[in-house]
């Protein structure tokens, strides 16, 4: 159940960290809004990646006899499409107009910040296959119509959301902090670093399953 949970609140972070349309989005109602305004904005991004993450998780319950038997080369495919996805992000500039004004807004726009970001979130269907990579890399396949398999999906699934908004309360937390810091250089540089970080990561997964060392 640890590495269940473990590899969730992983999973959850991976696949939020990359700073997108919408962690830049996050990143500017942060700065012109306020902390709170930039969290309700990460929540509507987890709620669209948490959707996903179901179904790629009833995907791959699917086909888990093709996992089982391809496992080391699956593993490798998962740490490849990790890795191509982030060289993407950090060859990738993000573009958006980041404002360190003091805004004033009505509570009813929560909703609205809820909205976009999760339309924009959920507009990208290819999360799906990084949530692919990323189940196959952390070996996070749970199988089974026992209670217990439901319970350990419905366990893995929250440990995703916990993963995300984890980080959508760091992210903001720092930005709130350093607010007069930020810039879009600051937030490439960033991306740079968290996909440098991951690249290492999956290399290394790749070596340790060619070695046969399971992890």
């Amino acid at each position: 159940m640890l590495d269940i949970i473990l590899s969730g609140i992983l999973i959850g972070i991976c696949v939020s960290a990359p700073l997108g349309p919408v962690g830049v989005l996050c990143i500017q109602r942060t700065l012109s809004k306020g902390r709170a305004h930039g969290l309700v904005t990460g929540l509507g991004a987890t709620v669209s990646d948490l959707i996903y993450a179901i179904i790629t998780s009833f995907g791959m319950s699917f086909i888990m006899p093709v996992i089982n038997s391809n496992r080391t080369v699956i593993q490798i495919i998962g740490c490849i499409i990790i890795c191509l996805f982030e060289i993407h992000i950090f060859r990738h500039r993000p573009v958006a107009h980041i404002t360190n004004g003091s805004q004033t807004t009505s509570k009813s726009s929560y909703m609205r910040d809820f909205v976009t970001a999760f339309a924009l979130c959920f507009s990208n269907p290819l999360i799906i296959f990084l949530f692919i990579g990323l189940f196959a890399h952390f070996n996070f396949i749970i199988q089974g119509d026992s209670v217990q398999s439901m319970v350990n999906s419905a366990v893995g699934l929250f440990s995703i959301l916990v993963g995300a908004l984890l980080w959508w309360f760091t992210l903001t937390l720092l930005v709130g902090k350093l607010r007069n810091k930020f810039s879009m250089d600051t937030i490439w540089t960033i991306n740079k670093v968290i996909g440098s970080v991951l690249v290492l990561l999956c290399i290394t997964g790749v070596i340790l399953t060619l070695l046969g060392i399971t992890f």
